[in-house]
């Protein structure tokens, strides 16, 4: 009886500190042009089944300038989109937990919005695992006034050499011509010179 008393006390312990662990899959490198909307995309795979009362999501923030981080967005049962700070009305929630989906999207991306976005998900008792990280790059657009003047100016240009090159082979073919003309009628009045024999 002592044997199977510490047999089931050891078991009992073991079971105890069993850790379940959960799997977070995030992009790794994310590019998104200035003024347009962004999908961070995060799922996850769990031991345990998922429902929406268990499941939370947590996105953290760290800047490109900063080693700190700072929480951006948390869903429990229903999305906390950021009240204050660079993300108020920038952030959605894009998730669908029962898919096993905690992805969010980013509206009117900013150049502030560069860095690294830490995807966690908790669906206990898998609380522990990997987070997923995605690093995000605002890069500025060439807005189309811009595109537009450039093509103006270099089709304009090309217009200007193609007609400054159509006068010069004009010309060269009227003196040409004129040339051979004058030659012409040069040699007749020659010919009709009766003092030319």
């Amino acid at each position: 009886f002592i044997r199977l008393g510490l047999f089931l006390k050891v078991a009992v312990c073991v079971g105890v500190q069993h850790v379940w662990g959960i799997e977070v899959f995030t992009t790794s490198e994310v590019e998104a042009v200035n003024g347009t909307s962004v999908k961070l995309k995060c799922t996850f795979s769990s031991t345990q089944p998922v429902s929406l009362q268990t499941v939370t999501v947590s996105w953290d923030f760290r800047s490109i300038t900063s080693k700190s981080t700072e929480r951006m967005f948390y869903y429990q049962e229903d999305p906390y989109p950021p009240e204050k700070g660079i993300f108020k009305g920038h952030v959605k929630w894009s998730g669908d937990i029962m898919r096993k989906d905690a992805s969010i999207t980013l509206n009117d991306v900013l150049p502030t919005f560069n860095g690294t976005y830490i995807c966690q998900v908790v669906n206990p008792p898998d609380a522990h695992g990997s987070t997923g990280e995605t690093i995000l790059r605002v890069v500025n657009k060439e807005t189309l006034s811009e595109i537009s003047l450039l093509a103006a100016i270099v089709g304009g240009s090309c217009a200007v050499i193609l007609v400054f090159l159509g006068i010069f082979i004009a010309v060269k073919m009227y003196r040409k011509n004129n040339n051979k003309k004058d030659i012409e009628m040069r040699l007749g009045e020659y010919r009709k010179d009766p003092t030319v024999w």
